[in-house]
């Protein structure tokens, strides 16, 4: 299609010609054609133009008859340009090929400079690292020999402690200890050894070995100026005990040059006694008040000893090599360059031919010079990159003609095709929108009188029914919401597609929303027999702005979900801030662990969001999904884990398509339209956020989400009473994952907690002083595990002489047993809290507990009768619906809360009723309406408003009006649904707010408090 444009508009004003001609029944060439080489025509010479040329038309028509209708101009500069192409190409593949080649010789050659720096640096770095520890033994000498008297060290303790401390020197094979003793030293220091100090090499005839021989028949040291005997050594080399360092004349020189640097330096090579080549270094040991920045002739004064530690090279670099893949690609030869001959230390001495690389190593004697020489074994392979890559450009170049050729001879035809598709295309979008727009018509028609038969139901719950009457209308109660429910899972998935589907932005509390949607959930994993928990960080703030209805209802379907496919174990949700697990990005190699909420396996929740962009450490920062852009956003991440049947891995790749089930008996067994996912995702990329799961069958899923919110100012912890403060508990449970939860509820009421999983810590934590547990919090489990220990202990400390004992709760799970709870609590006075654990039940349970009087409105979230009537005893509201039985519902669920109704069905009565002045103190409207919808109302009532006002404030105050200084009836939108464009018209058209219908009692209290608190300055 893009070539099939590319053709039309390629020769600019001609492609427009050769289009216009074919319409008029010219010769047909492809039109590719025209806009490929019609530029190159234009070089050619016009010939002369007949004098009836007036139009632009007839000028286009003689061009494509002359030149490119004419098939003896076509071929003939068909052939220069094949000529051209061919040996065009010819010669870029020569220039490729060696281009290719010197590529593959410069990749070589970095590619040997590479791995011979890296083996130096790393022989180098393991070289000073031994050093380091030579250097550091030195340090030990000076503190405990030379510092402490009498000496701290003697032989068998420094053989024994450098054999222990081999490990930290992988690359000496023996160290040893010279101390520094002057002329008039030397008897003191012979009498205090036992021995005489001796002489390296014997002066009558030169060792046979290569070290200085048995000390036993060496030469008595001549008199000398100063001396270096060897005090300590490694059991290997006991035998250089009392000779004399500097009567070597390699060694004298290291020492004289050791001391008076303050450095390690280094010998030339020579044969160890396993006939290797190896070096020595040494190291001085000066005095304590030794200054830092000392001259050179202060460091020889300073020196009290020598340390020195011997080298192996050759398994120093055999060692290397054996760490490091591709061994056998390089030869490596290590040197000593010191000297004008190299020494070779490592390697043999074939130095061969072809590409090598030297490198320089720094073992850190400045006076030494040491180099690395590498070269490859194999002789540098074929250059088949160049070859193929050449010969390859050639044949597709030459293919390319060939297929240029055939290809713009269809390009008139994939134009036409195109144009059908696009034309298919529009049909398909606009049938798409009109089956969206007629779903969400249809949905909204079906709900409407659905809302009138819940609320109707809800009123027939009010009224005095038996207990079977009371189960019917619970069970047309619960199948009339299953059925709304469903179709605002329809009308959602219609407003994805129509792409009409938006967000609130409004303040809530996430910790509540959570508490709620555990009550929600709650009857049916007590059916079950699951445990649910929820868990929220602290650092997730109290107060968030964004949109609480798509938030719950995407951690309900996950919830649901998990509900619906787990028979044992639990189900977990837990809310955190991204920032907490990014250090947690490095997922465990097993798919699942036990340390969790039941004891059960799980899935390893980190697995579920390891696919996240948000985590992909190797973006850039510009391409990071969703980036915070002010300082008030904050990510979260939410996850839901369960221990259910799992996802089959077969399944696993359509969890979140439409209509899909896992299987065709999920429907049957479980029910469910396949859609909740799919909206939960929908619902998730709009907040900004990303959606994963992990699933293993048998083990249980993890699903995990992340959403992009903003902070809201917040007064502190709403949850936290006055009346638990200064209150300590202790939990006690032996699985810290639900001791944490339990934790995480009472710390949001304001009472400080310790945890506890071993049961004999409980006294020791009471018996703080001022810090003492108040509370005792022991789980069900926990208690029947220690069932031998509790009940005593639990006695113990209520016989001990307190004012005030503790009081002792137990954490009850719904698998437990009612009677086995009922007999524990009885016997030994325990109070027993359900779970799941949730902020407001707690609150009410520990006020009970402590004697207290709960004061608090609300119960488990929904606002009393009483407060309600209190707010619309004797308001006169006016409710405006065209629907009768809406009408209905909404006047009882208002008388029922002591207001006082008149109804209108439409909306020019409620203007009538609503001409100020009137004795209204309220009006619900219906939006939805015949001949005037609720938003048209609302502006003329709010245009009468504003001119009465207008007198108000001129004075003209007509008689009903006096004691008013501004007339505004509040005006309540009612609505089935509502999303944030409709909330945004009512705004526009002045209403106040809106309410659900049918009407809930938490909603309408929040809405009518906002007016009725101000009552005297509304009319």
């Amino acid at each position: 299609m893009t070539g099939a444009r590319l053709a039309r508009g390629g020769g600019g004003a001609a492609g427009t010609t050769t289009m216009e001609a074919e319409k008029g029944g010219g010769a047909g060439i492809g039109v590719g054609f025209l806009g490929m080489g019609l530029y190159r025509l234009r070089l050619l010479p016009l010939p002369p133009l007949p004098e009836k040329l007036s139009s632009a038309k007839t000028l286009r028509s003689h061009v494509y008859a002359n030149y490119l209708g004419s098939r003896p101009v076509r071929e003939r500069w068909w052939r220069w340009l094949l000529l051209l192409w061919v040996l065009g190409w010819t010669l870029a593949s020569c220039w490729i090929f060696y281009y290719e080649n010197s590529q593959a010789v410069e990749k070589r050659r970095e590619s040997l400079a590479s791995m011979c720096d890296e083996r130096a640096r790393m022989l180098q770095d393991q070289f000073n690292v031994s050093m380091n520890h030579l250097q550091a033994l030195a340090i030990l000498v000076s503190t405990f020999h030379h510092a402490q008297t009498p000496s701290a060290i003697n032989q068998a303790t420094f053989a024994r402690y450098a054999e222990r401390t081999a490990f930290e020197r992988p690359l000496t094979s023996g160290v040893a200890y010279a101390v520094r003793v002057t002329h008039g030293e030397r008897d003191q220091f012979e009498r205090q050894q036992g021995w005489s100090i001796k002489k390296m090499y014997s002066s009558k005839k030169k060792s046979p070995g290569p070290g200085p021989g048995d000390a036993a028949t060496a030469e008595i040291r001549e008199p000398a100026e100063e001396y270096a005997p060897v005090i300590f050594a490694q059991d290997a080399y006991k035998h250089v005990l009392s000779f004399d360092m500097l009567s070597g004349d390699d060694d004298r020189e290291n020492i004289l040059r050791a001391r008076e640097s303050g450095k390690g330096v280094l010998t030339a090579p020579f044969k160890l006694l396993n006939n290797r080549l190896g070096v020595i270094s040494t190291y001085t040991v000066y005095k304590s008040e030794f200054p830092a920045y000392a001259r050179p002739q202060e460091r020889i004064q300073a020196a009290i000893g020598y340390l020195g530690g011997i080298f192996d090279i050759e398994a120093l670099v055999d060692k290397l090599l054996h760490q490091l893949a591709g061994k056998q690609s390089i030869m490596v030869n290590v040197y000593d360059t010191t000297n004008e001959k190299p020494i070779s230390m490592y390697g043999s001495n074939d130095t061969g031919g072809g590409m090598y690389h030297n490198s320089t190593l720094n073992f850190g004697d400045p006076s030494r010079r040491h180099e690395m020489h590498c070269r490859f074994m194999q002789k540098p392979p074929l250059p088949w990159l160049a070859i193929t890559s050449s010969l390859g450009t050639l044949v597709i170049a030459l293919l390319t003609g060939y297929i240029f050729h055939a290809t713009v001879h269809r390009i008139a035809k994939v134009e036409d095709d195109y144009q059908n598709m696009m034309e298919l295309k529009k049909r398909a979008e606009a049938a798409d929108i009109a089956k969206s727009q007629f779903l969400a018509t249809v949905s909204h028609e079906i709900r409407t009188p659905m809302n009138g038969v819940l609320g109707m139901l809800q009123m027939l719950m009010d009224t005095d029914l038996d207990t079977t009457q009371q189960d019917f209308v619970r069970t047309a109660q619960a199948s009339g919401k299953a059925l709304v429910s469903l179709i605002n899972e329809v009308l959602d998935q219609a407003k994805i597609e129509s792409g009409k589907l938006e967000l609130e932005a409004v303040p809530f509390d996430l910790r509540i929303v959570c508490d709620d949607i555990l009550s929600l959930f709650c009857g049916k994993a007590q059916e079950k027999g699951l445990e649910l928990a929820v868990y929220v960080s602290d650092q997730v703030p109290q107060t968030l702005i964004g949109d609480p209805g798509r938030m719950r209802q995407i951690i309900t379907n996950l919830m649901s979900n998990s509900i619906k496919f787990t028979e044992r174990g639990h189900i977990y949700l837990t809310v955190h801030v991204v920032e907490e697990v990014m250090g947690c990005l490095e997922v465990k190699t097993g798919t699942h662990y036990t340390n969790t909420l039941s004891g059960y396996p799980v899935a390893n929740r980190r697995r579920s969001w390891e696919s996240f962009r948000l985590f992909d450490m190797d973006l850039h920062s510009s391409e990071m999904p969703f980036t915070p852009v002010t300082p008030d956003t904050i990510r979260l991440i939410i996850s839901v884990e369960d221990t259910g049947a799992g996802i089959p891995f077969e399944a696993q790749y359509r969890i979140f398509t439409p209509y899909m089930q896992v299987g065709p008996s999920i429907a049957r067994i479980h029910g469910g339209t396949g859609i909740g996912l799919s909206i939960s995702k929908c619902l998730v990329h709009l907040m900004k956020g990303e959606i994963g799961f992990v699933s293993k069958p048998h083990v249980g899923s993890t699903f995990s989400f992340t959403a992009v919110l903003t902070r809201a100012q917040s007064n502190g912890n709403l949850n936290k009473s006055s009346g638990f403060k200064g209150i300590n508990a202790l939990v006690v449970d032996h699985r810290p994952v639900r001791a944490k939860v339990a934790k995480y509820h009472l710390q949001r009421l304001g009472v400080q907690t310790e945890l506890t999983t071993d049961v004999n810590q409980i006294i020791p934590k009471l018996n703080c002083g001022p810090l003492a547990a108040k509370l005792v919090l022991v789980d069900k489990e926990t208690w029947l595990k220690e069932s031998h220990s509790m009940p005593h202990l639990v006695s113990k400390l209520r016989n001990k002489d307190q004012a005030d004992p503790p009081k002792f709760f137990l954490l009850e799970n719904p698998t437990s047993s009612i009677k086995s709870s009922s007999h524990i609590s009885s016997e030994h006075n325990l109070n027993v809290i359900k779970k799941p654990l949730r902020a407001s039940m707690l609150q009410v349970s520990l006020r009970q507990a402590l004697g207290g009087v709960d004061k608090v409105h609300c119960k488990n979230g929904v606002v009393g009768n009483s407060t309600l009537g209190s707010l619309l005893h004797k308001k006169q509201i006016i409710v405006v619906d065209d629907n009768a039985v809406n009408l209905k519902v909404a006047a009882g669920a208002l008388k029922k809360y002591g207001a006082v109704v008149t109804c209108a069905d439409s909306g020019k009565k409620a203007i009538a009723y609503l001409s100020p002045p009137h004795i209204f103190d309220a009006c619900f409207m219906d939006i939805q309406m015949p001949e005037m919808d609720g938003f048209q109302a609302t502006k003329e009532i709010r245009k009468m408003e504003s001119k009465l006002n207008e007198k108000i404030e001129s004075g003209d105050v007509p008689p009903e009006c006096v004691n008013v200084r501004r007339w505004r009836t509040p005006i309540l939108a009612m609505t089935a649904d509502v999303i944030q464009a409709t909330y945004e018209e009512c705004l526009k058209c002045e209403m106040d707010g809106y309410v659900s219908k049918p009407f809930e009692g938490e909603q309408l209290y929040r809405e009518v408090t906002r007016f009725f608190q101000n009552h005297d300055q509304v009319q």
